[in-house]
């Protein structure tokens, strides 16, 4: 099963919620917290799922997995 990531980005004084590798956002909001709930919701109901929440700035702020969680060291 492939994990499915969502980034929640800023766009034009809203917020993106878009699925890695998709053209067009699942949704568009208007405050931050309720994008990084959609796309928690739908990282959690992926079975495996992840969430990358970036600043206003696009950087990275943090992330979530969901599911089984990546190895971070080989071996």
């Amino acid at each position: 099963m492939k994990r499915r990531i969502y980034h929640v980005t800023p766009d034009e004084g809203d917020w993106k919620v878009k699925e890695r590798g998709a053209e067009r956002a699942v949704k568009i909001l208007e405050d931050k917290s309720d994008a990084v709930q959609l796309a928690k919701d739908l990282a959690k109901s992926a079975g495996l799922g992840q969430v990358i929440i970036h600043k206003g700035d696009g950087t990275i702020q943090t992330e979530h997995t969901y599911g089984q969680d990546p190895e971070k060291y080989p071996g």
